[in-house]
């Protein structure tokens, strides 16, 4: 299905105790990368904007604490069936200002919702337990919300990423800040009015407009008690040390180079179609996209697969658009670069032409380049787009080495028809996430989601049920209520 783009300019504002208000900083403009036309419009977010906005999420959270967790979950039910009565419209906007296709905006959305099951889930889960630990003695877990939380959420996934963290904080019984990027803000206008519309009391989600300085005003509010972050690596490290300094939880993802080991003895349908859409997905704008394919022995059957099914990819409808017109020029000077320094360019999404009608978009085609040295930028460097380096490889240990080279840790996945070669490699990655005969190896829920190494800087991840102990305190009590007659040390 094709995109639709807003016929007219979107007016995004700040969601701010239950209304729509302007920041009072300077406007800004969002433009999409399908056409490169302005779609939108906003302002940003000074300090005292912020100031304000937490404030009120400071107030309202109290009562939204002693609401019992059952009756949270009732807004947060209300919540997913507006999503799923609007999930076309969402996507078709998300996708307008990301450049994602409508299926790739849609799966983005359902992932989100995903979450958000998981977290109705809470109520009917232990989230205490009572024992008694001695004679007339027992000990008990309560979960408590941490307050005020906030959430800064990148561009590639302007529905996705928020409804990681929103569904959990909210059901915890945390009040929640929301800053989308300044590139993708209009999707949150649709996610603020579902919950309004489902019934979240007023100042329990803010969404706050805005791009550096509105970012540092958030981390720095003394009534921020964390900070969950995704985005590059360079400015996840940012956000953990501003954070972790004025003492508050920080959660920080960065950035990624997954590879994925190819031996010869794979499915060739799994590897052709497998680890050629994990790299043109998204347009490889997601930290998840293989951008190294680690070829041990002779796999050409399995390249020429790739190369076919990647040379058929239609942008506009089939891959979507880079988010930036300076984003295309970077990826073609690193593709010049790399072709200059003797790496085979086997699918050259340079020449790819644009869509029809839509020629002054952000657009490249698939990009494949053969004979990559290890160490080279085109094997080390985060590039953010369709392009996939190819290394080849004599053996397991050589592929693995290289994969431990790197500094990142977010995912790596490995095509194989052998179960002990598969263990291998699950084994010896430097990643939080593995994947066997899966390109994108996404864990779902309750499985949580999160790398390791230069991929995060923080404890804990920041979805399933490992995300509850970063969005919430555990209170431990223990209660004693008559003298025993055989008393011990416990009692």
């Amino acid at each position: 299905m094709q995109v639709e783009l807003p016929r007219e300019k979107i007016q995004c504002s700040n969601f701010v105790n239950g209304k729509w208000v302007q920041g009072t900083g300077e406007k800004f403009s969002i433009k999409s990368p399908y056409h490169g036309e302005v779609i939108g419009e906003s302002f940003q977010s000074t300090a005292s904007d912020v100031q304000k906005a937490v404030d009120f999420a400071s107030k309202a959270q109290v009562l939204w604490a002693q609401t019992p967790i059952k009756e949270r979950s009732k807004v947060m039910f209300q919540f997913r069936n507006i999503l799923m009565r609007d999930i076309d419209a969402i996507s078709h906007l998300k996708s307008a200002e990301s450049g994602k296709t409508f299926a790739e905006g849609k799966a983005g959305l359902m992932k989100g919702i995903e979450v958000l099951e998981y977290a109705l889930s809470l109520q009917n889960l232990d989230l205490g337990g009572r024992l008694e630990v001695s004679r007339g003695v027992s000990c008990e877990y309560r979960r408590e919300p941490l307050g005020v939380v906030a959430s800064i959420t990148p561009f590639n996934f302007p529905a996705m990423v928020p409804m990681w963290t929103i569904p959990i904080a909210l059901t915890l019984g945390n009040a929640y800040v929301w800053k989308p990027s300044d590139k993708t803000p209009l999707t949150s206008v649709k996610i603020a009015n579902a919950l309004h519309e489902a019934g979240l009391p007023e100042g329990l989600l803010t969404v706050l407009q805005g791009g550096q300085e509105t970012v540092e005003a958030i981390i720095d509010h003394p009534k921020v008690q964390a900070v969950g972050f995704v985005g590059s690596t360079k400015i996840a490290k940012a956000v953990y040390q501003r954070g972790t300094q004025l003492g508050k939880r920080v959660l920080a993802l960065g950035g990624a180079k997954n590879h994925i080991v190819l031996l010869p003895d794979a499915n060739t349908e799994l590897s052709g179609t497998g680890i050629s859409d994990s790299f043109t997905g998204c347009a490889g704008q997601r930290c998840m996209a293989a951008s190294v394919l680690l070829a041990v022995g002779d796999c050409q059957a399995h390249i020429n697969k790739i190369v076919e099914r990647a040379s058929r990819m239609k942008l506009g409808t089939e891959m979507g658009a880079i988010i930036t017109a300076a984003q295309v020029e970077f990826l073609k000077a690193a593709i010049d670069r790399a072709e200059k320094a003797g790496v085979k360019v086997l699918l050259d999404g340079r020449k790819t032409p644009a869509p029809k009608g839509m020629e002054k978009g952000n657009w490249i085609g698939p990009t494949i380049l053969d004979c990559v040295t290890k160490g080279s930028e085109a094997a080390t460097l985060e590039l953010f787009g369709p392009v996939l380096s190819i290394i080849h490889c004599p053996d397991i240990s050589s592929a693995m080495e290289i994969e431990n080279s790197v500094p990142y840790g977010n995912a790596c996945s490995v095509f194989t028809s052998n179960g002990a070669l598969a263990e291998r490699v699950i084994s010896s990655a430097s990643t939080g996430m593995v994947g066997v005969n899966v390109g994108v190896p996404v864990p779902r829920e309750p499985f949580s989601f999160g790398g390791i190494n230069a991929s995060k800087f923080g404890h804990g991840d920041i979805t399933g049920q490992h995300s509850l102990d970063f969005w919430s305190n555990l209170k431990k009590v223990t209660v004693k209520w008559e003298k025993q007659n055989d008393n011990n040390w416990m009692s």
